[in-house]
């Protein structure tokens, strides 16, 4: 890896793409790593536009059960299931 300039202004990292198993690896730096708030382990979209590789980070969903709440409505409710006797300690 060597550190250089790139045009748009910023420091960029060259960096070598490796073929390990069947697939292409690519090594990216802490740095950038630090910057996108990435995660090690963190699940990634990873998509090719217009000739350039885009990796961008994959975040959950924030819920608001209130607002989840609100949208229930008794006629979307799933039917009751009947699951037979009870076989354990459950309580009904």
């Amino acid at each position: 890896m060597s550190l250089r300039s790139h045009p748009s202004g910023v420091h960029a990292m060259q960096v070598i793409i490796e073929k390990r198993g069947g697939g292409a690896w690519l090594r990216i730096p802490e740095t950038v790593v630090a910057a996108t708030s990435i995660e090690i382990g963190q699940s990634v979209d990873v998509r090719e536009e217009n000739g350039r590789i885009i990796i961008e980070p994959i975040r959950a969903s924030a819920y608001d059960l209130g607002v989840m709440l609100a949208d229930m409505k008794p006629e979307t409710f799933p039917e009751e299931v009947d699951f037979g006797a009870r076989i354990g300690n459950e309580v009904w």
